[in-house]
């Protein structure tokens, strides 16, 4: 607190004033009134003179204030005064502090990080066995059962990650400016929601880290997807606050460019589990030359140092061309390493224990949070708070669904169709109060997935000690509260009397309460369910298990007196019984059901209670209150637990290449660059496979604008404008032959360019010129001669990288290509990015499972090359590479533009061989203007004079990077310097007559040219079409392990629990209650089992063999447990109405997510219609007792049919007598006046039910070809 105090207290100079003399000493040039000013806050007590300190307004008033008081707006003033110009403020400020902080003698405190023989190892499944098909999965459970029984030996291969490392991480790095300032008011967005660019995410998620207490950084990557001048502005503001501050800081970076490479102190080298280097950063070059290799003069230190322990690129930097070489591996430079002097130095510090005495107390925090808990909760209370505002379409929609279910329902159960005369009359009353702690309970299913979205990013802040799971958990909780009593509002004055419940004031509260309870109970529940399976399908496969477990031990679907005695705990813990006997409780025990009934002795509610197994003594009522009081905080304390315990699912699956790796494969050779140098008939033999019939096309763009709504967090500031403009007029051409770079700062609307010339953009207003070799730009036909390679690399993770190739190749490639030539070319294509080694790894989810970023990367490229495209478009291709992959992608890139394609990348952070290996550059500044396009010359000679003639510009020095010192000297600091602005500049030069012209010269149309014309839409017909997504699907399906072979798990062990719970029902048809019973059985798997289906289904035409099965597994187990009749027409008719109800659930959840924005309101629309289903599926209501308004609905209801089949196929022809509550009738007499079903309407009902499955199926197709929910 002292050191925090005597900066506020003896930083008031810098927050008085402004401008140029920001950071100039004012103690002696302030007037009286200030001096005033603060003597009296010289005299204040000690903690109110910390929190006090003089601001100078904007109008030039002088005024206290209290720092711990300020609000956003004067924080964001006052860091936009004391740091105006980041690359020279920042470091005045730090050194301004650090004087202060030495002036009360205040020790900083510093942490040193050691590390001694460290090893990191791991075991992986080799080649074909490492898939994760369906048998695999199921072999691999069978194979960890005998390993951890010793009787079978583990069939993973063993490999080492880090082998035997050493070293020291000392005091020197810490806190820099995060640069997020553009787009503080920006949503972040993600694949499907426009935000901010992949740049400001990376800056975004460095800034999260930043902005914390910790002295110790360790950062991953952090320049993936940033422009060289950017990375070199964080990691100097970082490099000037560990000299300065005494922070500890290790930086991974791919591609550093050499100025930002410069910049660090130590460089740790790490290859093949090994540390090549570490130590000083001035010592590197010497140590490799110690061992005979030297780094060329135009190539980047750290390339060097990535390519030199490389087997495929390490000859060509050996500098004893008079000996022979022989590969160095990493274990020997190790070795070497150790006794190198530096090397010697570090063991001699590490043999040296570390002195404790000259450590400062304050070096490691005594506590495990930066505030207190009330801060915690309110600061995640607040954000909680903000993402249910931000998502109130979801909850809006919610409550909308459910004012439409109550009218239905209090339609379907109207009191002038609702009697009191019997006990099936309250039967119904039954089935309405039972329908109405469904629609409660299931209402709240949606927050499960609304939390597992949720889970990644918790993860990574509870692990980062931003709140304990308590402090994120409670507010999920608490501002559920209010909702729920909105929720149960609606339902219930909507409803209750309606209905016809018991108008007793005292009841309509009581029911509430138990409905607020249920419904607190329900969000609790899917909570926990959402917070312990943490995956998805994981958490809706329990989700399903546990719903299926508390309907059917709930009392109504089985009644108490039918459930065997081995499930009778099952009804003693599940919630929803004590749920449901106090609603029923509450009502049948009013006086209006006291009447006694002839030839009976007890009051009618009560033997409507005893006729279904329900409690009829009054206390009930308060036990079911307390008990779901009770469920309600063990749920709640449970999720905590589980986000206290757990950690996110994702395994990292590493793939062993059981084909040994060609190490002479597509290496880069002495006298081969990536520039092209070599001749071109070499280029153009080794890439034979490149040269496919395609006629070279350019594209030009005249005054292209793009302009889309100013989004609503903007317009909150006071500005007035309603269009936000991201293109201003862009001039430009991309030909033949020659390959572009498209480059810029972050957020200068690179990839926004790029998606609106390649067609991409789904939302906004788009203005200007395009042309295609002269013709207008239709983007019916453009589509099909150009590829787009995305900067965050879409793959179908459950296939191979050769998979993926055939497929995009298959659909793709013109038809007059045959199979071989495809094979040969697609070959081609894996050689040329070096993915021949990957060939049978599976692609996987991004940061989860499967290939690294830079395979995922050269994938990506490859996937658009087997398509032949005349135009490419590449947004990064080397973001998140590092040197040598860079090399190897832009090899490619450079081989494919030699065949005549033409092709433009965006690009940051580029070292000079890549830049260089470019032919011409469209550079783009902050708010969508270019300010250079043309050729860059020989060694950027073009482009170097052209801005080293613009006044006040420097010159560059010699080695340095072209593109660094480009983006340095087009900075908006440099334009505020020079008082210009770099578009205008463009604008009026020869430069941009030039690029004017050219553009005029390609819009028009050759001589015999012809516009682009297909014959038909796609490049194949729609058999190969299907086809080609039938092979895919069928091996994504295949190793889907987790969706495939979970549901085969599942459904087996539901229909063995149903069995069990239901064990030789079928045979005993007694009593009408034995078949409401076995009808349970059935409601009970049709809807839960069907609705698993839905929730978790993959959208394809393959589900129909894996639904058969899954079908079979469960009517071959039920039939035999609960005792169905064993004839043959019975058990198919069984099998047949399973698998098409299976099959139509599992199509309309594919019907769902097409037709619907994201998954959360797939979700709400599904619960609402399994509800609407579930109230008109005969089992809650039979058909006869509908009123007749609705009974239409049951016969448009897929649910009723699925029943309809079931029932009437296993009972409509028994003519065994049986007691029901009108006397003694047949079997089939019951169910032909009870449930209006027929035996011999069985073919109607299995017609019907084959059509609810084709119109799902018909309608997701259209859909997914019409509907398009991304924002671009």
């Amino acid at each position: 607190m002292e050191s925090g105090g005597s900066f506020r207290n003896g930083s008031t100079s810098i927050w008085r004033e402004s401008g140029e003399d920001m950071f100039s000493n004012s103690f002696h040039r302030e007037d009286d009134e200030e001096a005033l000013k603060w003597a009296t806050i010289q005299k204040l007590p000690t903690i109110s003179r910390m929190r006090k300190a003089l601001l100078t307004s904007s109008e030039g008033g002088v005024n206290e204030i209290d720092v711990h008081k300020l609000g956003l707006q004067e924080r964001r003033v006052l860091l936009q005064r004391l740091v105006r110009t980041a690359e020279e403020d920042n470091e005045k400020f730090l050194l301004k502090l650090r004087e202060r902080i030495d002036r009360v003698g205040i020790d900083l405190p510093a942490i040193e990080v050691r590390f001694e023989n460290l090893n990191v190892e791991a075991e992986a499944r080799v080649g074909n066995r490492a898939l994760p098909t369906f048998t695999n999965f199921m072999v691999n459970i069978v194979e960890g059962l005998l390993n951890s029984l010793c009787i079978l030996r583990s069939s993973k291969q063993h490999i080492r990650i880090r082998q035997d490392v050493s070293g020291i991480i000392k005091p020197g790095s810490t806190r820099a400016v995060s640069y997020t300032h553009l787009c503080a008011d920006t949503v972040v967005g993600n694949a499907m929601l426009r935000g901010i660019s992949g740049g400001q995410k990376k800056r975004l998620t460095t800034g999260e880290m930043l902005v914390g207490p910790a002295k110790a950084l360790f950062m991953d990557e952090i320049s993936t997807g940033l422009d060289s001048s950017t990375t070199f502005q964080i990691v100097n503001s970082l490099k000037q606050s560990v000299h300065i501050l005494k922070g500890t800081t290790v930086i991974s970076l791919l591609q550093p460019a050499p100025e930002t490479y410069n910049l660090f102190d130590d460089i740790i080298l790490l290859s093949d589990s090994h540390i090549v280097y570490q130590g000083p950063r001035e010592y590197v070059l010497e140590f490799f030359e110690s061992l005979g290799f030297q780094c060329p003069e135009r190539k980047g230190v750290a390339d060097f140092l990535q390519e030199v322990t490389s087997r495929k690129d390490q000859e060509q930097y050996w500098a004893h061309k008079d000996q022979p070489y022989g590969f160095v591996t990493a274990k020997e430079f190790s070795e070497a390493h150790k006794s190198f002097h530096v090397g010697r130095s570090l063991a001699q510090e590490l043999a040296t224990e570390f002195d404790k005495s000259k450590s400062h107390p304050a070096a490691l925090t005594t506590k495990k949070y930066g505030v207190g808990k009330w801060e915690l909760l309110k600061a995640c209370l607040s954000r909680e708070y903000l993402l249910i505002k931000r998502n109130s379409f979801v909850y809006i929609f919610r409550l909308s669904q459910l004012a439409v279910m109550a009218l239905i329902t209090m339609t379907v159960f109207l009191r002038t169709e609702m009697h009191r005369d019997s006990v099936t009359d309250g039967g119904i009353y039954v089935g309405a109060l039972f329908y109405c702690l469904v629609v409660v309970m299931f209402n709240g299913f949606a927050e499960l997935s609304m939390v597992v979205v949720k889970l990644p990013i918790f993860y990574k802040q509870r692990d980062n000690l931003f709140f304990p799971s308590w402090a994120y958990a409670l507010p999920a909780w608490i501002l559920k509260i209010p909702m729920t009593f909105v929720e149960v509002a609606v339902w219930i004055f909507l409803t209750y009397y309606v209905i016809g419940f018991d108008p007793n004031i005292g009841r309509f509260f009581r029911q509430c309460l138990v409905l607020l309870l249920v419904n607190q109970m329900a969000s609790a529940l899917f909570r926990f369910i959402a917070g312990v399976g943490r995956e998805l399908k994981v958490a809706l496969t329990l989700g399903s298990f546990t719903l299926t477990i508390l309907f059917a031990m709930s009392g109504f679907i089985l009644s108490k007196d039918n459930i065997k005695k081995w499930w009778l705990w099952g009804f003693w813990i599940s919630p929803v019984m004590y749920g449901q006997n106090a609603l029923v409780n509450n009502e049948f025990l009013a006086e209006r059901w006291g009447h006694v009934l002839p030839n009976s002795t007890e009051p009618l509610g009560v033997e409507v209670l005893k006729s279904r197994g329900f409690f009829v003594q009054s206390y009930w009522f308060w036990i079911g209150v307390a008990v779901l009081i009770g469920y309600t905080l063990l749920f709640n304390f449970g999720y905590i637990l589980a986000l206290t315990y757990f950690s996110t699912p994702g395994k990292q699956h590493a793939f062993i290449s059981e084909e040994p790796e060609n190490n002479e494969q597509n290496g880069v050779r002495e006298g081969e660059s990536i520039c092209g140098t070599t001749p071109s008939h070499t280029l153009l033999t080794s890439n034979r496979g490149m040269v496919l019939p395609f006629e070279p096309h350019s594209i030009t763009f005249d005054k292209v604008t793009y302009v889309v709504d100013m989004p609503q967090e903007i317009r909150n500031q006071g500005i007035v404008e309603n269009k936000l403009v991201l293109l201003k007029g862009v001039t430009g051409s991309f030909r033949p032959g020659v390959l572009t770079a498209l480059m810029g700062v972050t957020g200068a609307g690179k990839t926004t360019l790029m998606d609106v010339l390649a067609g991409r953009k789904t939302g906004g207003y788009v203005g200007g010129n395009i042309t295609i070799s002269g013709y207008q730009k239709k983007q019916e036909t453009f589509a099909r001669i150009s590829g787009y390679c995305e900067q965050n690399d879409i793959h179908s993770p459950h296939v191979t990288v050769y998979e993926s190739l055939v497929y995009s190749a298959w659909l793709r490639l013109s038809p007059d290509i045959n199979a071989q030539t495809r094979k040969m070319f697609i070959e081609e294509v894996m050689e040329l990015v070096e993915l021949k080694p990957l060939r049978h790894a599976i692609v996987g989810l991004p940061g989860v499972d499967g290939l690294s970023i830079e395979q995922r990367k050269r994938l990506t490229i490859a996937v658009e090359l087997v398509a032949n495209p005349s135009i490419i478009f590449m947004d990064e291709p080397t973001s998140g590479l590092d040197a040598r992959a860079a090399a190897i992608v832009m090899r490619t890139v450079r081989n494919t533009v030699d065949t005549g394609r033409t092709v433009v990348c965006t690009i940051h952070q580029p070292s000079i061989d890549i830049f260089e290996s470019f032919d011409e550059l469209l550079l783009m500044k902050q708010g969508g203007q270019e300010i250079y396009a043309g050729p860059l010359g020989h060694r950027s000679s073009n482009l170097i004079s052209y801005f080293e003639e613009i006044q006040g510009i420097s010159k560059i020095k010699d080695g340095y990077n072209p593109a660094t010192w480009m983006m340095e000297v087009t900075s908006s600091a440099k334009e505020l310097e020079l008082g210009i602005d770099f578009a205008d500049v463009y604008k009026s030069s020869e430069l941009y007559r030039r690029t004017k012209a050219l553009v005029k010269e390609l819009s028009t149309q050759s001589p015999g040219s012809k516009d682009l014309y297909f014959p038909s839409q796609y490049s194949t017909s729609f058999f190969t079409q299907c086809m080609a997504c039938l092979w895919k699907q069928h091996w994504s399906y295949w190793r889907n392990s987790q969706y495939t072979a979970l549901r085969f798990l599942y459904t087996a062990i539901v229909a063995v629990l149903l069995g069990s719970m239901f064990w030789n029902l079928g045979s005993k048809i007694e009593k009408q209650q034995d078949l409401f019973n076995s009808m349970g059985s059935m409601y009970a798997a049709v809807l839960l089992l069907g609705v698993k289906n839905s929730n978790s289904v993959q959208p394809v035409v393959i589900e129909v063999p894996y639904v058969l099965g899954q079908a079979a597994v469960y009517s071959i187990i039920i039939y035999a447990m609960i005792g169905y009749e064993w004839s043959v027409p019975k058990f198919l008719w069984c099998l047949f109405f399973m698998y098409f109800s299976f099959l139509y659930f599992t199509y309309y959840g594919m019907m769902a997510v097409a037709v619907t924005p994201n998954q959360h309101v797939s979700t709400i629309i599904s619960a609402g219609f399994y509800s609407v289903w579930n109230i008109f599926s005969g089992f809650i209501v039979p058909r006869p007792r509908i009123p007749v308004w609705w009974r239409w609905y049951s016969w448009a209801n897929p649910v009723a049919w699925s029943l309809y089949g079931l029932v009437a196929s296993q009972y409509g022809d028994i003519k065994q007598t049986i007691e029901s509550s009108d006397g003694t009738t047949t079997v089939e007499g019951f169910v032909r006046t009870y449930f209006g079903f027929k035996h011999d309407f069985l073919g109607v009902v299995a017609v019907v039910i084959v059509a609810f499955t084709l119109v799902f199926a018909l309608v997701f197709a259209v859909s997914v070809k019409i509907f398009n929910f991304q924002r671009r």
